[in-house]
């Protein structure tokens, strides 16, 4: 029977490799229930599609003009002969103005896929699944803001034997959670720090339901792999730190399979952009030698709590297990 379930994917990647096992898909569905400040992803913040203005690529109205002539709403804004803006109070995001440009000035962040749409895609890689023990991986945004859909998908793909991994923030009801599970053969999480009020004020909502979601799946012997996204003067502190680690060892039991510290690169800024948000972070250290001493000094400090924690994101093995 046909799966019409409609999806909302920002992109899809063949051959990805670091998110699960394997020769993976990974796709990445629109909505997030965070607003970090240091998202690359802006994109994916809202559930609905919209239109990104890459300015320097507009060729001007006078040797095309069709954008302008199509927005009735006159939301469109020009420096001269070129775009250089959306009015988005005015836009009622009826990508008309996407639709008609000539050279991707305009672009559609957000594309309605269904299930029988995305599986056609998904099962044109399964040979590279097979051979790599990979598989297909979602992600956003956070996939669970889709939840159905996604359920959706997972459930077709565990019935083709494809191994399945959900990279998700974990700010979900529970009993959403306990539908994804079944499906799912790992899941990939962050923690972004472990002071609720701390947390509320760099991804704009408290820690409390994330935990406790990490906590049910540990309950539930999910595989885990945990992340933490390590931004100087925001989460590093040693408080912090030491937090973490008695949280993974006394409320995780230290079972999960790993835990990546990554480092903070200022990426996305071109999209923040592009959809006329002020990008947050600049000015932010990004140095890569000062990452590397830290992330290691990190992961030796959470290492004595018997955490898993590794400096950088590690290649996932297929017989990763906890």
């Amino acid at each position: 029977m046909a799966n019409n379930r409609i999806g909302k994917i920002i992109n899809i990647q063949r051959f990805t490799i670091h998110d699960g096992p394997g020769i993976r898909t990974e796709i990445f569905l629109k909505g997030c229930p965070l607003h970090c400040i240091w998202c690359s992803n802006p994109e994916s913040r809202h559930p609905y599609s919209e239109v990104g203005v890459n300015r320097d690529s507009c060729i001007g109205n006078e040797l095309c003009g069709k954008c302008r002539d199509v927005c009735i709403q006159g939301a469109l804004m020009f420096s001269g002969d070129k775009i250089a803006g959306i009015d988005r109070e005015k836009c009622t995001n009826c990508f008309a103005c996407a639709k008609v440009c000539v050279n991707d000035t305009l672009k559609i962040f957000g594309t309605d896929l269904t299930v029988d749409q995305l599986m056609k895609i998904i099962r044109a890689d399964r040979k590279y699944y097979d051979q790599s023990g990979g598989g297909v991986t979602f992600s956003g945004g956070d996939p669970l803001i889709q939840w159905e859909f996604v359920r959706d998908v997972l459930a077709q793909c565990k019935r083709l034997n494809i191994n399945t991994c959900v990279e998700s923030e974990l700010f979900c009801k529970r009993e959403i959670l306990d539908e994804i599970i079944p499906y799912t053969d790992l899941f990939i999480s962050d923690i972004k720090h472990m002071d609720s009020g701390q947390h509320r004020q760099i991804t704009n909502v408290g820690n409390e339901i994330i935990l406790g979601n990490l906590q049910h799946l540990v309950s539930k012997n999910m595989p885990l792999v945990l992340r933490i996204p390590i931004v100087t003067g925001y989460n590093d502190s040693e408080e912090n730190i030491r937090k973490t680690g008695e949280f993974i060892q006394n409320e995780l039991h230290n079972r999960i399979i790993q835990l990546q510290l990554l480092p903070f690169r200022p990426l996305g800024e071109d999209k923040y952009e592009s959809l006329g948000i002020s990008y947050p972070m600049t000015g932010t250290p990004s140095n890569r030698d000062l990452y590397t001493d830290q992330l290691t000094r990190i992961a030796e400090e959470l290492q004595k709590y018997g955490v898993p924690a590794v400096p950088g994101a590690m290649k996932l093995s297929e017989k990763m297990r906890v």
